[in-house]
């Protein structure tokens, strides 16, 4: 019998989603640039949120057996069907030199949400670095940093869930606890 069959009360869409096997309202991607074990944690986590998990790493060798194993799809450049505007970015490692020129292309790109791993009490030298490129503050400014739920994460997986969490709140227009926002300037 399916749940909630003969209860003659309402039932909670919170609860019914809970016993129940829903699917994903809008077919979403995930994005995931750097492999790292970060990210490793937010393909294996993303998948179970329905996610299709891209791993975007421009230095192949940098890859191991266990990222290429997480990713549904792999890439070496940005492009092609990734990103698009059901993409949420995550980007892993933020004192990688390729980061600038990724985020720049990334920028003119379609995507839902991009943000940046990284510590909120200093601002980190790539967004000097995309001034120099010629990136717009308002593009600038659709960065976010630093991403996840503020849960006192200290591990990879723990750091992958507290993303994860904030990609749904977001996602659900609803706060979810995120750290509060800053100027990236």
């Amino acid at each position: 019998m399916p749940y909630g069959a003969g209860m003659s009360e309402e039932l909670d869409p919170a609860c019914v989603a809970a016993h129940t096997e829903a699917a994903t309202p809008t077919p979403r991607t995930l994005l995931v640039v750097f492999a790292s074990p970060v990210a490793r944690a937010l393909m294996r986590h993303g998948r179970d949120l329905g996610f299709t998990t891209v791993l975007l790493e421009p230095v192949w060798d940098r890859m191991t057996f266990n990222d290429r194993a997480h990713a549904d799809v792999i890439r070496t450049a940005p492009g092609g069907e990734y990103p698009d505007d059901n993409t949420d970015v995550v980007v892993t490692d933020h004192h990688r030199e390729e980061l600038p020129g990724l985020l720049r292309t990334l920028l003119d790109s379609p995507f839902r949400w991009l943000g940046v791993m990284g510590n909120a009490r200093h601002v980190p030298a790539w967004v000097d670095q995309l001034r120099t490129l010629g990136v717009d503050e308002a593009s600038i400014k659709r960065i976010h940093r630093p991403i996840g739920l503020d849960i006192g994460s200290r591990t990879p997986p723990e750091i992958a869930i507290a993303t994860l969490a904030g990609l749904i709140a977001d996602r659900n227009g609803r706060s979810g606890g995120f750290f509060p926002p800053g100027p990236l300037s």
